[in-house]
């Protein structure tokens, strides 16, 4: 069992850390929601000193100028993608405030952190509403792309959905909704499904997700399905009723959740999220910067279903 710095890394929220070719590689949300920025180390531990390279910075106008949530790096056929939501008004008022869209930028070049970024345009999806979070995975010989929306029928802020893709930022076919909040633990200061995260282990496909408001409310829930069976019907899916990974008040840790999921080096499955380690904020929760990157090694059960166990406590 592994016992990393907590905090791992400061003041980066939606964290996300790729393996490749031996490479760790680290991206997030900075607190000015201005900026993608990314980190690169041979091991875990170095990504806490690694440089942060600026990659691309938003625009001052249109629909990719403010509040860049959730970046995710993606190596697909020879090339860098980065997803990202951004919106085109900051709406301090908060009413306007869920505007956002799916992007991708591709890095052609074999060194993202110096190699050059397109703006490849909007993940463009059935409806036109609040769209974030996406993510990216391989699954029965398919692309696939998942992410949580806004939908026009239904109550709440977003659920989560699955589409094949074409390529690295358009879909193929439709999308199937696979989860939207229904529990209590779901819907606490607002209706949400986000952040989702795949992981395989055994015969089994589970995708975590983020549930609720981003204060200590926020948690982790989960969704699985057998790797045989097709991911396109959601009847197929099995949802946890209750969240598997929650505030720990005994601990100092709030609102954890918006994971990846990454490995050792020797194969061990690590839960990358952010927490934050006070309950005290002023104004919206989304401007309080100290959401912190946490690491935690995942525990598996006889039964072949994973244990996040509790977020541990801060070390220094």
């Amino acid at each position: 069992m592994r016992d990393w710095p907590n905090p791992f890394i400061e003041q980066r929220a939606d964290p996300f850390i790729l393996h490749h070719e031996g490479l760790y590689y680290f991206i997030a949300s900075v607190p000015e929601y201005d900026r993608l920025a990314i980190r690169r180390a041979d091991s875990l531990e170095g990504l806490r000193s690694a440089e942060e390279v600026v990659v691309w910075r938003k625009p001052e106008t249109g629909p990719m100028s403010e509040l860049i949530w959730a970046p995710e790096l993606h190596h697909i056929d020879g090339k860098w993608i980065i997803y990202f939501a951004a919106a085109h008004t900051q709406a301090l008022d908060g009413l306007n405030m869920f505007q956002h869209r799916m992007f991708a930028l591709e890095c052609a070049d074999s060194d993202p952190l110096s190699g050059k970024w397109v703006e490849k345009g909007q993940i463009v999806t059935p409806f036109d509403t609040f769209a974030l979070d996406a993510t990216t995975f391989v699954h029965q010989g398919k692309r696939w792309y998942l992410w949580a929306q806004k939908a026009p029928d239904i109550s709440g802020n977003s659920n989560l959905y699955l589409c094949e893709m074409e390529n690295p930022w358009t879909l193929k076919g439709e999308p199937v909704m696979l989860s939207k909040p229904e529990y209590d633990w779901e819907c606490r200061g607002f209706w949400v499904n986000e952040g989702p995260a795949v992981l395989e282990h055994g015969d089994r496909l589970f995708i975590s997700y983020s549930a609720s408001a981003t204060d200590e409310n926020y948690c982790m829930g989960l969704l699985w399905i057998d790797k045989s069976a097709d991911p396109r019907v959601a009847a197929n899916w099995h949802k946890s009723p209750r969240p598997v990974f929650t505030t720990s008040y005994e601990n100092r840790q709030y609102g954890p959740g918006h994971n990846s999921f990454t490995q050792t080096p020797d194969g061990e499955d690590v839960l990358v999220y952010h927490a934050r380690n006070y309950t005290e904020i002023e104004g919206d929760p989304l401007y309080d910067p100290n959401r912190h990157t946490r690491l935690k090694v995942v525990r598996w059960n006889e039964n072949g279903m994973p244990d996040f166990g509790i977020p541990p406590a801060d070390t220094y």
